[in-house]
């Protein structure tokens, strides 16, 4: 396992021999597979390994572990899977590669709108699925998800693609509220008013409302967060300046929330040692990393967000538990493409 220690996304392309050879089952470590970046989850390990002393060896990947696991087999050494939607985590327990875990101390710390009954899964945080408008050219400081469908905005939204697993959850959200036959309407009304094709991240939607492209864009709030404190790159803190952030119907029902989270792989080696990791994460002192550090939303209560994040302001979520949000996902992936929904406005 000693090349797991530098592991990265290159690493996923070459460990497959080295995991089937010699599955790590030494005391003391634990197997990561992450689909969430390195440097949003490196923090919390560095701070694991320092307060619980056991060794994390983690291979990062954007796409690809969930099946990687299931292949595996009984040979994987993955203890722990880390994941960035509900789409991920419900996909890892629909592919067979999960385990329950019984936890007073999850079950303490993680509400119940943000674990699986059966605790299949578990959130870790939450992000807002919110509007980002320009300061300049947008006065409201309200507005709904169903008002992006009203032909005001035509030619003024801008979004990554339908079938991304953030819009696959907004648009699941709209099934569970509004119905299918509104949740149809609302997708063609919003293909309509966009600005151009959907591509591109969350980033690029915030870049595009600065460069005048668009007037209002669908984006997580993390993102946003991001370049607002990147010193690094002060060009993305002058684009996110330029905008400010709505909550979706606060008057209402309130905003789509999705998650971070994790599950514990089905033939994890290190059983033990993971749910220590699992309840760690869970932790005030894990739950305080993930909210100054990543700007996310902690989901154990008492912890405060980051200053960036409180800036925007109160705002309602919405009380659909993702539970309910992960079984219309299929449905709502079927209507973005009935839809013609990336082929832009005009389809």
């Amino acid at each position: 396992m000693k090349s797991l220690l530098s592991c990265t996304f290159i690493c996923t392309l070459l460990a497959p021999a080295i995991f089937t050879a010699a599955p790590a089952r030494a005391e003391g470590e634990i197997n990561i597979y992450s689909l969430r970046q390195p440097y949003l989850i490196n923090p919390l390990l560095e701070a694991f390994n320092k307060s619980i002393g056991i060794k994390t060896n983690v291979i990062y990947a954007d796409k690809g572990l969930i099946e990687r696991m299931a292949a595996e087999g009984a040979n994987s050494p993955a203890d722990i899977l880390l994941a960035a939607d509900i789409g991920f985590l419900t996909n890892a327990v629909e592919q067979g590669v999960s385990q329950s875990v019984d936890s007073a101390v999850l079950t303490a710390n993680i509400p119940a709108a943000f674990r699986d009954p059966k605790g299949q899964w578990f959130g870790l945080t939450s992000r807002a699925r919110v509007i980002y408008a320009s300061k300049d050219r947008v006065k409201q400081d309200a507005i709904t998800y169903e008002e992006l469908a009203d032909p005001k905005w035509k030619g003024k939204i801008c979004t990554r693609s339908g079938q991304h697993v953030y819009n696959i959850a907004l648009t699941a959200s709209m099934l569970a509220n509004i119905g299918e036959a509104k949740t149809r309407e609302w997708l063609a009304g919003v293909r309509d008013n966009l600005a151009k094709k959907p591509a591109g991240g969350d980033r690029d939607q915030a870049k595009a409302i600065f460069a005048g492209e668009c007037d209002i864009a669908i984006g997580n709030t993390y993102y946003i967060a991001a370049m607002t404190t990147n010193e690094k790159e002060p060009e993305q803190k002058t684009q996110a300046d330029a905008i400010k952030v709505l909550f979706p119907n606060v008057a209402n029902r309130g905003t789509h929330m999705n998650v971070s989270g994790m599950v514990l792989a089905k033939n994890a080696p290190n059983k033990a040692n993971a749910v220590k990791l699992m309840e760690y994460l869970s932790s005030d002192e894990a739950q305080k990393i993930y909210a100054g550090a990543n700007n996310e939303f902690p989901v154990k209560s008492g912890i405060a967000v980051s200053p960036v994040v409180a800036s925007w302001g109160q705002f309602k979520q919405d009380p659909v538990a993702l539970a309910e949000i992960a079984k219309l996902r299929k449905r709502a992936s079927e209507l973005v493409d009935e839809a013609k929904f990336d082929q832009g406005p005009s389809s």
